[in-house]
């Protein structure tokens, strides 16, 4: 038999109750039908879903959020450090405050959509508001995004699961548009030399021409040890990272494209060799006195740092260690390298990547195909389209 339906008598008139065996051949029954028609549906789909192997258990739905993301984040450990720690934040600041005691069959699409829309405007419930502080102000696409990925991630793995029927998390109509106002920074030759000059400093102007002329990221710099430089064939062997997260350096593999081998200019070949002058081979080739991890240099309008006071000494406008990254990009486009060689030189995925990156860098290269052409083909099509107007 597959089921029954039975009334019963309420203050607000008859309802009606299905009673049915799960897979696992439990019993169980779900109530408040208003109408025997209503009741005789639900039994049929229930029939119907566990003859095709789609049968979803409702107590499966009763876990909550909180239960569900703790177990999800545990299962991100592998991921770099500055990436664990993001999406940790998301979890404890947004998702867990908002979502957490919420049973997972209880999330509507139309609830998360103003969620989205109340993070976005900054009156959504966070953990700083609970604590009274950063209570108000917009946030940002990235941080709305970034904590949406986080929820629609633990609920993916409710889907897999058999808990829930589809995700209410995904497809949601109101996402905000990341839109940079940052403008991004390219540096001269000159600029370059001027800064790194202006640090009075061997080790912080050789750091500044390593990231200006070869485009590996601060992390990918500060974790240089001397094994990783190749004097003879002058290349760096990019093998790790050093990422700060929350005031602590934590060194892991980058991912499996920016792991790679960057060449460096032989200007630089003498300033390397003094870095690496008397250092055992596991030494870091950019440290503090100390021989520690060099920290992040602060560029905030009041920072006291050596970098800042550097760009200050040079008279340039404001810019962060990241743009001396565009500004490798910047040099080796303009001095001819195609996108395939920038892309392994910053550690892309893909060329795609690097060309939607700069895309503002390669205009110049269109002109260049432009001049190119017509000194291939410009005089012989020149005279067929006199010819042409001279019949015409």
């Amino acid at each position: 038999m597959a089921g029954s339906i039975t009334a019963y008598d309420t203050a607000a008139g008859k309802r009606y109750r299905v009673r049915y065996r799960k897979p696992d051949k439990s019993q169980t029954d779900k109530r408040g039908f208003k109408t025997k028609k209503e009741a005789q549906l639900f039994l049929a789909s229930i029939t119907v879903s566990k003859a095709s192997g789609e049968y979803i258990d409702p107590q499966a739905a009763r876990i909550t959020v909180g239960v569900l993301g703790e177990a999800w984040l545990k299962t991100k450990k592998n991921l770099k450090p500055s990436s664990y720690h993001s999406l940790e934040v998301a979890w404890r600041v947004h998702v867990k405050p908002r979502w957490g005691t919420t049973q997972i069959g209880d999330i509507k699409p139309s609830a998360v959509e103003a969620w989205i829309t109340e993070m976005s405007a900054g009156t959504a419930i966070t953990a700083r508001s609970r604590e009274r502080r950063n209570t108000r102000g917009p946030r940002s696409a990235t941080v709305v995004l970034r904590a949406l990925g986080v929820l629609a991630g633990i609920l993916d793995g409710a889907v897999r699961d058999r808990r829930i029927p589809k995700n209410p998390a995904r497809g949601a109509r109101n996402l905000p548009q990341k839109i940079s106002k940052k403008q991004r920074r390219y540096l001269t030759d000159d600029e370059v030399i001027r800064l790194a000059s202006a640090t009075k400093n061997h080790t912080h102007a050789t750091l500044v021409l390593v990231l200006a002329y070869c485009g590996i990221r601060w992390s990918e710099a500060v974790g240089l040890r001397v094994s990783d430089i190749n004097q003879l064939r002058r290349r760096l062997h990019i093998n790790r990272a050093a990422v700060e997260v929350d005031g602590n350096i934590e060194v892991g593999a980058p991912k499996t494209w920016e792991k790679r081998t960057v060449p460096y200019p032989a200007f630089l070949t003498k300033a390397l060799e003094t870095q690496c002058e008397g250092k055992p081979k596991n030494a870091l080739v950019f440290s503090d006195a100390s021989g520690n991890y060099l920290r992040r240099a602060k560029t905030d309008e009041d920072a006291n740092s050596w970098f800042a006071k550097a760009i200050k000494a040079a008279g340039l406008e404001r810019l962060t260690p990241h743009d001396l990254r565009h500004t490798a990009a910047s040099l080796a486009i303009s001095s001819g390298a195609n996108v395939k060689a920038v892309q392994r030189m910053l550690g892309h995925k893909s060329a795609s990547m690097t060309l939607d990156t700069y895309a503002d860098l390669f205009d110049d290269d269109l002109d260049d195909v432009a001049a190119r052409l017509h000194d291939r083909a410009g005089a012989a099509a020149t005279n067929a389209l006199q010819a042409l107007e001279d019949i015409a």
